[in-house]
């Protein structure tokens, strides 16, 4: 027993010994002249020492460990990569400052390093068919971001006096187009988003702005007059972010990964969305930011779109204690794709298109995969489920690119389901489940979290402060964006909305808006979001303080909850949304609405 107890201590001591000789292989990046705070273009070094470090320690794990300071990133010298990313502009090629590739087991630990890009079209970070990454205490920003910051000066009747921000490197054509440059890029902005100076948040009733900058005249001194741009809600000091709607890259991109984990990661800028994950099996963020410097930054803005978006997930997704602020679009947006049904061949093989041009040129499936079709036009299912025995390419000799796949299931399909309809193909095997707890979401354009997957969904605990539109959409469509889908179970608990809706944007009927868009609700007869034996859509135990009236809006639903949520109305703003109702439920079955503390809250059912 003796000789069994130390033989069992030793095997013991040989497993931790090789555990702490595979946590301690850390590489200094300084070793390969990857040092902060110099100006040199740091991209190449970056690339070469990428290569250099998985050569020699392949997979058995390693941690990639800069020191604190500024690092620079430019897109001579940078990594150059064909990669089609859900919700982006697919343009190619993408410079790619840090490429971890086929790699597993690698942590990127920033210590508080601060990544700057400069450029057009740099993807600061790319995470692609790995496991068990891990990246933790960095920054992703860009020197010039591509948003334009203006103040207004002066505004009247006879046009706008605006100055730019001291970063904004701005000029007038000879057409009197107001444009603004950095590294390799020029735009012209024609929409933005305007911001009260003193409290961030986005000015009540503006929405997206035009901005008619093609009759500028340059004053000096960083100012500029536009004759024609009238709007009086634009009053003197308003800060307005200048865009364009191009959103070619986002600032961290995940794509066909297994557990991934995101610690105290911080994006400031990017010129697409914050993270954008497609595919993947399993994202923990904790603590992670799409958000300003501070209290101090001069900077109304962040992203251009999304804060994040997951598109074709599976595994869970969780985001904890999260900081998503001032971003262009939501703040968490989880939806898988439609593919529409366009050609059938016999009687098991379906064509199925990609349709939207911002979506497409990545995997939709793989043997094995269940498959359900739903009728467009309504967004009913078609009551069978089928099963993927191969998927190729139909409009390209690869997939990366593709929009058309050829798609035989093990099984016989429906003699309804062919090219003549207008059918869409969801598949239910990449549906991830989501947590997302205890976050904060503010000053945002748009809507702040959006949840399309049949797995359970918790969000609690959060802030929902000034979203600008609706706070929480429940949507799904096989018409615009072709992003499914339906929701069975979800929990809505123990969050604070403040000040939803002080701006109009699509989808935005209510601080949480049930809204799947359906072409022909008359002649649907059975429901999106819930149905019968589902847990449905729990709504409790919420904080509404809010200036307006309406509260919930949900459609075609089965199984809804709302009870004790504590309603407080504040005088902040004017009333103003069409939807008068605090309640308002169309096609809506099983609903329990109780406990509020509104007595007599307004219901609408139709």
């Amino acid at each position: 027993m003796k000789k069994m107890i130390t033989r069992t201590v030793a095997v013991v001591a040989i497993m931790f010994a090789a555990v702490a000789a595979h946590a301690a292989t850390v590489v200094d990046m300084s070793r390969y002249g990857i040092r902060p705070d110099r100006t040199e273009n740091l991209s190449p070094k970056m690339a070469r020492a990428l290569a250099d470090i998985k050569a020699r320690y392949g997979d058995e794990g390693v941690t990639l460990r800069f020191q604190p300071g500024r690092y620079n990133f430019h897109e001579k010298g940078a990594l150059t990569r064909e990669y089609y990313i859900s919700n982006h502009d697919q343009d190619n090629p993408k410079h790619v400052a840090i490429a971890i590739e086929d790699w597993d087991n690698v942590t990127i630990d920033g210590a508080g390093a601060e990544f700057i890009f400069h450029g057009s079209c740099m993807l600061p970070v790319a995470v692609i068919g790995s496991s068990n990454t891990a990246m933790r205490d960095f920054s992703i920003d860009f020197a010039n971001p591509h948003i334009a910051q203006v103040e207004v000066i002066e505004s009247g009747d006879d046009g706008i006096t605006f100055a730019t921000a001291p970063w904004v490197k701005a000029s007038v054509d000879k057409s009197g187009a107001f444009l603004t440059h950095g590294e390799g890029w020029t735009e012209r902005q024609r929409t933005g988003i305007a911001f009260e100076r003193d409290t961030r948040h986005i000015v009540y009733r503006t929405s997206d702005l035009w901005i008619p900058a093609d009759s500028v005249i340059a004053l000096g001194d960083n100012r500029y007059r536009a004759p024609r741009w009238v709007n009086k809600a634009l009053t003197p000091g308003t800060m307005v972010a200048m865009r364009s709607w191009a959103r070619p890259t986002p600032g961290i991109f995940l794509a066909e990964n297994t557990d991934t984990r995101l610690d105290n990661v911080k994006v400031h800028y990017a010129r697409g969305m914050g993270l954008l994950a497609q595919l993947c099996d399993g994202i923990t963020m904790t603590g992670f930011g799409v958000c300003l410097r501070g209290d101090d930054d001069p900077r109304y803005f962040t992203t251009q779109a999304d804060a994040t978006h997951f598109s074709g997930c599976k595994g869970h997704i969780k985001s904890v204690d999260g900081l998503y602020e001032n971003m262009m679009d939501d703040a968490i947006n989880v939806h898988g794709t439609y593919l529409k049904v366009t050609g059938r061949t016999g009687t098991r093989t379906l064509r199925g298109r990609y349709m939207h041009d911002q979506s497409y040129g990545f995997k939709w499936g793989e043997p094995g995969d269940t498959v359900q079709p739903v009728a467009a036009p309504t967004m009913e299912l078609l009551g069978t489920t089928l099963v993927i025995e191969s998927i190729t390419p139909a409009d390209r000799a690869t997939t990366a690119g593709a929009r058309e796949f050829d798609i035989t299931f093990t099984t016989d399909l429906p003699d309804t389901l062919d090219a003549n309809g207008e059918f869409g193909l969801e598949n239910l095997a990449w549906t991830p489940s989501v947590e997302f707890a205890g976050n904060i979401v503010r000053n945002n354009r748009a809507r702040g979290a959006l949840f399309s997957t049949p797995r359970k969904v918790v969000c609690e605990g959060n802030l929902f402060d000034h979203t600008s539109g609706t706070a929480i959409l429940l949507c799904g469509d096989c018409m615009g964006w072709y992003e499914t889908g339906a929701c069975r179970d979800v929990t809505i608990r123990g969050n604070r909305f403040v000040n939803a809706l002080t701006n109009l944007f699509q989808f935005t009927e209510a601080v949480i808006s049930i809204y799947p868009e359906i072409k022909d609700l008359a002649g649907q007869r059975l429901y999106f979001h819930g149905g019968p034996g589902t847990p449905g859509i729990i709504i409790e135990d919420n904080d509404f303080d809010t200036f307006d009236n309406p509260l919930l809006f949900a459609k075609s639903t089965y199984g809804l909850t709302f009870r004790n949520n504590r309603i407080t109305r504040n005088n902040d703003y004017p009333a103003f949304h069409h939807n008068t109702f605090s309640i308002k439920l169309l096609r809506v079955a099983d609903a329990r609405i109780y406990g509020n503390s509104d007595s007599t809250p307004t219901i609408l059912v139709e």
